[in-house]
Formats: C-alpha cells, sequence, structure tokens
C-alpha cells in the first residue's frame, strides 16, 4: 500500500476555476478596460512640456470650469445623500401601493439617454416650463444657471446613493431599534444613534459614486448649462471643446487633473470608510 499515491483531496467546491486563473482573467480585464485606457492619456502627453501642461490646466476659463463642476458636484452630492436616505427608507420600511412602480423609477436616470435627460430638464426648468415658469414669478432663474447644473446632476446621482443605502437597510436587524425604544429612546435619538451609524458607511459610498458620475456628466448637464464661459461653462465641455478643436493635447491635460481629482476624491471616501468600519469593529 506504501507504493500506491495518497487518495485525491478536493480542496472546495469553488463554482469559479482557481486563483491563478481567475486572478490573471481579472488581470486582463482590468489591464484592457482600465489600466491601459488610462495610461493610453499620459501617453498622448508624451511630447507636452510641463509649461505647455500647467499652461492649459490653470488657465482663467479652465479653472472656471473647476470651481463650477466640483462646487454644484458636491452640493448634488450632499442633496442626494439625504434625499436618498429618505426614499431608501420609505421604499424598505412602508408597504404602499405603487412601491415597486417607485422602486424602479429610481433606476430610470441609469436607463435615460443622457441627452433626452438634459433637453427634458431644460425644457422643464426654462423661464416657460412647468417648474422653471413658477420660479421665474418670483424672479429665480434655474436654466442656464449653476442652479440648473446642480439640479440636472442631482437627477443622475440620486440613483447612486439609493442603490447604496437600500441593500444595508433591509438586512438592519429591526430589534435594534426596539430595544433602543423600550430602553426609552426617542425616534430622532434611535435614529441619530442606531441607524444611522450603520447606514454611514453606506451613505459615504452614494457620496463618492454620486459625485464622481456628476463631475464627469456632459449629456444631462451640458444643455441646463448654457455654457457661459466663467459661469456655467463645465470642465467635460471645455474638453468637448478641446476635442472639436482637434487639440487633444489640452483635453487629455484637462481630463487627467479629472481623473487624478476624482481618484483622490474616491481614495479619500475609502480611508474613511475604514476607519468608520474600524471604530464600529472596536466598540
Amino acid at each position: 500500500m506504501s507504493g500506491l499515491k495518497a487518495p485525491f483531496r478536493r480542496r472546495g467546491n469553488n463554482v469559479i476555476p482557481g486563483f491563478g486563473l481567475s486572478m490573471g482573467v481579472t488581470l486582463t480585464m482590468l489591464s484592457l478596460i482600465v489600466l491601459i485606457p488610462l495610461a493610453s492619456v499620459l501617453l498622448v502627453l508624451r511630447d507636452y512640456s510641463f509649461a505647455e501642461f500647467w499652461r492649459v490646466v490653470a488657465d482663467k476659463q479652465t479653472l472656471a470650469t473647476y470651481r463650477i463642476s466640483l462646487s454644484c458636484a458636491g452640493i448634488a452630492a450632499c442633496v442626494n445623500v439625504v434625499f436618498g436616505v429618505l426614499l431608501a427608507w420609505v421604499i424598505t420600511r412602508y408597504k404602499f401601493p405603487g412601491r415597486r412602480i417607485l422602486d424602479g423609477l429610481i433606476e430610470l436616470p441609469f436607463a435615460l439617454p443622457t441627452a433626452v435627460a438634459g433637453i427634458a430638464l431644460t425644457t422643464l426648468y426654462s423661464d416657460k416650463g412647468w417648474i422653471g415658469s413658477l420660479f421665474d414669478k418670483i424672479g429665480v432663474k434655474i436654466s442656464y444657471t449653476t442652479k440648473g447644473i446642480t439640479i440636472a446632476m442631482i437627477f443622475i446621482g440620486i440613483p447612486f446613493v439609493v442603490r447604496s443605502i437600500q441593500p444595508v437597510l433591509e438586512k438592519l436587524d429591526p430589534q435594534y431599534e426596539e430595544a433602543a425604544a423600550v430602553l426609552g429612546a426617542g425616534r430622532a435619538e434611535t435614529f441619530f444613534r442606531v441607524v444611522l451609524p450603520e447606514l454611514l458607511p453606506a451613505a459615504l459610498t452614494g457620496f463618492a459614486l454620486a459625485f464622481a458620475r456628476s463631475v464627469g456628466e456632459y449629456g444631462s448637464v451640458v444643455f441646463i448649462a448654457g455654457n457661459i464661459p466663467y459661469k456655467t461653462q463645465i470642465t467635460p465641455l471645455i474638453i468637448m471643446n478641446k476635442l472639436e478643436q482637434f487639440n487633444y493635447p489640452a483635453a487629455t491635460s484637462i481630463a487627467l487633473v479629472m481623473i487624478v481629482f476624482s481618484f483622490l476624491v474616491l481614495f479619500g471616501i475609502n480611508l474613511l470608510q475604514s476607519k468608520i468600519n474600524k471604530i464600529a469593529r472596536g466598540s
């Protein structure tokens, strides 16, 4: 019996093949879809001097687009977090007629072509639109202002927040809320001290996704923005203007700045999430 080979041992019933093959496929797809396209940005700038690069990215008009895009995206992401929590709470915790329809409508910005969304929002919020005309009577202009840009970014970013928070709410054990109520906590105290800490990592994820999508959005925003230099011109629009002028290095330079900034924002959010999770485990 000593000359016989040991019986074959199964390492587990894994649906996906072994680590080597799975990692190889993963890295290949990641390289083809993400890393190589991003590396091509640097290749376009290989003959571009730093002085030329800085002149493009630090131009006054370009700096104004950074300010408009980032400020509007930040405001829109904050609004989306507040209303995203509310929408996810209503859909998850309450049963009412049309609940499934409302749940499906939240994903409409994903399915709707961005140009169609931009035209619809511009028409709706223009001075003669259904909503814009009401605000125009009190002297508030929405279309072709930063208010309109922010509204468009809220529209495209709300699904990210709702879909990030909704699974956490569905898995949250209501016994914790019942225990807090038994101990004398009110509804507000229960929400802020029991529910909100559980939702915070998911809310940060939704904020980061909504912010990143808003910063890079073009079709839904360009129509309602109006392309007014130094006032409503967004960064993706000035990139498109450079491309239309066949100035590919300049467009790539501005795009590289936005890529780096978006990466830093997402990286910072991930660090914050990890710290929050460590604090939660420690408590």
